[in-house]
């Protein structure tokens, strides 16, 4: 699915002018980007008071900063890559799939996320709902 192939290849994307006009043509401008933490940050948040610990990224320069952080903890050493799983579905707006995040060097399966996408009118990402899943 075109809407998959072009989410995951852009958090691989090493060019930042590359990254912001895909940010621009994934996502609608007011679009947001919603992650539930991982499960031991969940944790450490769960013993600070936070019961539903929620990371949000919204509009366009949020999320490319969101997008860059990713890239640049995670791809750019040279240490992993994220792919997309092929197990991607849309009913009507509604758009989910699984991605992975796997060493370059060969290895098991480092993470691994499930995305739901909801799409506006025009086809591009209204909202984005990620969830990170053990590998």
């Amino acid at each position: 699915m075109d809407i998959i192939d072009r989410y995951v290849a852009l958090w691989n994307e090493p060019d930042p002018n590359r990254r912001r006009e895909a940010v621009r043509e994934l996502w609608a401008r007011d679009a947001v980007h919603v992650l539930q933490p991982p499960a031991e940050l969940r944790a450490v948040a769960a013993g600070l008071g936070f019961d539903r610990p929620v990371l949000e990224a919204r509009g366009h320069e949020a999320l490319e900063r969101r997008v860059t952080r990713a890239y640049e903890e995670f791809v750019a050493p040279g240490a992993f890559a994220f792919r997309a799983r092929g197990d991607g579905e849309r009913l009507r707006d509604v758009v989910k799939f699984r991605w992975e995040m796997v060493p370059t060097a060969g290895g098991d399966v480092a993470g691994v996320g499930l995305e739901v996408l909801l799409l506006d009118p025009d086809g591009r990402i209204a909202a984005d709902y990620q969830f990170i899943e053990q590998p």
